[in-house]
């Protein structure tokens, strides 16, 4: 139960972090000026509602990781566990993610309008995740870039998934009269899109080479899993090569048929990609082998 309740704590922790992150980025950076308030007045609701989620799913996380250290539930909620679970790098982590997410929470609440530190402080919690799990598996050098590479791995796949509900509101603005800033907003969004797309495919590679080598036990549970993520990913992608290359051209033409469609394989898109979030949560936690 406890490696249960970790798993999901995982999932939501990391889920609400891309959308946090997704929401900051077009409100501090994506978006043009002017479109960069009624970003975040739109998303002010579902931003803070993430990043509380972030700040108790990290807390929660803690105490259950401590649990799983001891001997069980009784053992979550014991201060003495907690001081030992600061000893090992996991616990230290979890902890440094706690005051991270409470750090983000207060700014959203006392400065709404900071929203690239917002970005940085949720950026930092995605360095410090890269430094539990299979990518602490190494020392040395070797450890370093297995590491470097996680982070880019999450803040890839933060860029990516964390960027289509803000992708949806600009599409529904495209149709107001917003429509010049929402298309550059998306525009751009694309063109970055491109990048993380890449940068999630290729760094997922170096991933399950760090890990494995060459010889990926596909026969096993680990390996299994692994191909299903992939797969997940591939729709993903046949999805975003969809929208950008096939509907996006008709955008121009006021077409509301590709508008319909361009938002349904979007929400199917993000589907997805909650499934890949999913697996990864699980199959993190087992033993790749």
């Amino acid at each position: 139960m406890l490696v249960a309740a970790f798993v999901g704590l995982r999932f939501i922790h990391f889920a609400t972090l891309m959308v946090i992150f997704g929401c900051a980025l077009f409100s501090a950076w994506l978006a043009p000026p002017s479109l960069q308030p009624l970003l975040r007045q739109y998303f002010h609701r579902l931003q803070r509602c993430c990043l509380w989620l972030a700040a108790l799913s990290a807390a929660l996380m803690f105490a259950v990781q401590s649990g799983m250290m001891g001997e069980g539930w009784q053992d979550a909620v014991r201060p003495a566990i907690w001081q030992a679970a600061l000893t090992t790098q996991t616990g230290v982590v979890l902890a440094g993610q706690i005051a991270l997410a409470g750090l983000a929470l207060g700014v959203a609440l006392l400065q709404p309008r900071q929203q690239g530190k917002v970005l940085l402080l949720v950026v930092l919690q995605f360095v410090l995740a890269a430094g539990i799990g299979h990518a602490a598996m190494r020392e040395g050098v070797p450890g370093v870039l297995q590491r470097g590479n996680q982070t880019v791995h999450l803040l890839c796949a933060a860029l990516w998934l964390g960027g289509l509900l803000p992708v949806l509101f600009c599409m529904h603005l495209a149709r107001g009269p917003s429509r010049a800033a929402a298309i550059a907003a998306m525009m751009r969004f694309s063109w970055f899109g491109h990048f993380a797309v890449a940068g999630v495919i290729l760094t997922g590679l170096f991933n399950t080479l760090f890990i494995h080598g060459f010889a990926v036990p596909w026969d096993s549970r680990w390996g299994q899993w692994l191909v299903m993520k992939c797969a997940f990913v591939a729709l993903m992608v046949v999805i975003a090569l969809t929208n950008r290359y096939v509907l996006v051209p008709r955008l121009s033409l006021k077409n509301d048929a590709a508008q319909q469609r361009f938002i349904a394989l979007t929400w199917a898109e993000i589907g997805f990609g909650a499934l890949v979030l999913a697996a990864v949560s699980l199959f993190a936690t087992w033993e790749p082998f």
